[in-house]
């Protein structure tokens, strides 16, 4: 590297002490990665400064693009060395800070790895590399007739490591499961470099669970190179119902009463007035706009299957108060449907400068409680909030909509944030539900854990991770910052709720 781009670089970063680190960081990782595979000038470390949360923003001190797993294993032995913290990024579309930077580490893309390395037709498996976006593994195992089922409403840009990191769901994880149901085995490397494979491509593997502890440990204990998912086939017919509702209550209890009736539906969705107000200005779906709220219910299987539940769902929906039943007529309308739905937090940033999009859930017989007191949130924090549920798995998407230019919206939506999140905790329910912790919602696992439990917590890392450097600062909050967090709660008026759920 040379001298001269170094010192430009040093002087964009601001502290003499960061530009040695660099400096030093950049002359290791030189002799196990080439040159082009190395960012560190500002321009070129600028768009890896934060994921989709775009409110929390830190400039990584180097970014590398390893494109084999020698290399990266190299990385993470150098880095180990050299005691620099690595923060590993797939596409970057996460939502809660998982991906933000360290200032004095390294930022390891995994946007080179992004072969499909196989897909087996008989196993019904596909072995693809932690780059490969969501979608393509579907398209690719389309001519065979499988496809992936989790599909977050990202999936044309997320990567399968990032959903590993999340433990990401979708419209369909209702029937199909979360990442952690569909993937048979992850292997990448410990913050050592050493090799290490999670899971088996057989039915079971020998030991304790890990794949369990690594999938949604947002990059906190290895970093996953290779992905074995498992395909199911395309079911032979989908249709999808759009149900209106005059209110938003009952179309929350209409949720509960449709898995109450014994019913699992391929998809469970819910959108209020505002929201459908704003995917129908966008894509043209079809929806009812003057509905206070609208759920899409999917069905799929058999023709035979697909008109005997239909006809079940209907009947249950009139009967929780529905003022309007579209059943899609063909495969058209169906994909225009779940098209708004996947639309839904472009079409937020058509109506508002920024959103802050929340992740919680809570006991689907709840559903109504919490949708009353976002509504009384609302009025507390005097912004507008948008809501779009996966509402049958009680996994809640508040899009809170705000200014970020605007510093004292920018604090008032933080806080109404939590709100979501203390709230959903006194539910009974959690405070992420596919979207991971991250930085965004520290302050908020203090609330639902004890000390005990993050400590816990905390061991687990240090055993794959003794000098923490892997994703350092994420998603267990020290126990000081909880006790600073505590009296926040008091002077906000949201003292911890003393019965929490236990793990």
């Amino acid at each position: 590297m040379a001298l001269p781009e170094l010192a430009a670089a040093d002087a964009a970063a601001g502290t003499a002490d960061a530009a040695a680190r660099r400096r030093d960081v950049v002359a290791a990782l030189s002799r196990v990665l080439p040159a082009h595979c190395i960012l560190h000038r500002g321009e070129d470390t600028t768009p890896y400064e934060c994921d989709g949360l775009t409110a929390y923003r830190a400039r990584p001190l180097v970014v590398v693009l390893p494109e084999t797993e020698a290399q990266v294993a190299a990385v993470l032995k150098t880095c180990h060395v050299l005691g620099v913290p690595v923060v590993a990024r797939g596409a970057g579309t996460g939502l809660s800070g998982g991906a933000l930077p360290h200032t004095l580490g390294v930022t390891l893309s995994l946007a080179k790895f992004n072969r499909i390395v196989r897909v087996d037709p008989v196993a019904c498996t596909a072995t693809v590399q932690s780059g490969v976006r969501n979608l393509a593994i579907s398209e690719a195992a389309a001519p065979l007739g499988l496809y992936y089922a989790p599909d977050p409403s990202s999936q044309i840009a997320c990567t399968i490591g990032g959903n590993v990191a999340e433990n990401s769901g979708g419209v369909h994880c209702l029937k199909y499961g979360l990442t952690l149901h569909n993937v048979l085995q992850v292997r990448g490397y410990t913050v050592e470099g050493e090799a290490v494979t999670f899971g088996s491509e057989a039915l079971d593997c020998g030991g304790l669970d890990l794949m369990a502890v690594l999938v949604g440990s947002e990059g906190m204990l290895a970093v996953a190179t290779e992905v074995t998912v498992r395909l199911i086939p395309k079911p032979q017919l989908a249709r999808c119902i759009m149900a209106s509702f005059g209110d938003i209550e009952s179309a929350g209890n209409a949720v509960a009463a449709v898995i109450a009736a014994g019913i699992i539906p391929a998809g469970l969705e819910l959108m209020d007035k505002r929201m459908t107000a704003a995917v129908e200005d966008y894509v043209h779906a079809g929806y009812d706009l003057d509905a206070a709220a609208i759920l899409l219910c999917e069905s799929d299987g058999t023709p035979a299957e697909v008109e005997e539940e239909i006809g079940r769902m209907s009947e249950v929906l009139r009967a929780s108060g529905a003022t309007r039943i579209t059943v899609s007529r063909d495969e058209a309308q169906r994909l225009k449907f779940w098209s708004g739905r996947k639309n839904a937090f472009p079409a937020s940033g058509r109506i508002s400068p920024d959103y802050m999009c929340m992740d919680s859930t809570i006991p689907r017989k709840r559903l109504a409680d919490v949708l009353r007191a976002i509504e009384a949130m609302e009025e507390k924090y005097a912004l507008r909030c948008v809501n779009v549920f996966h509402a049958g798995d009680g996994n809640l998407h508040p899009l809170i909509l705000f200014d970020a230019n605007d510093p004292d919206q920018l604090h008032r939506c933080e806080l109404f944030g939590a709100d979501i999140l203390e709230t959903s905790v006194r539910l009974g329910g959690t405070v992420t539900g596919e979207h991971g912790v991250g930085v965004e919602k520290l302050n908020s696992m203090c609330v639902q854990f004890s000390a005990a439990e993050l400590e816990q917590m905390s061991a687990v890392k240090r055993a794959f991770d003794p000098q923490e450097l892997l994703n350092p600062g994420k998603v267990i909050p020290s126990l000081q910052r909880c006790a600073e967090y505590g009296k926040l709660t008091v002077l906000r008026g949201l003292l911890p709720f003393p019965e929490l759920p236990r793990f």
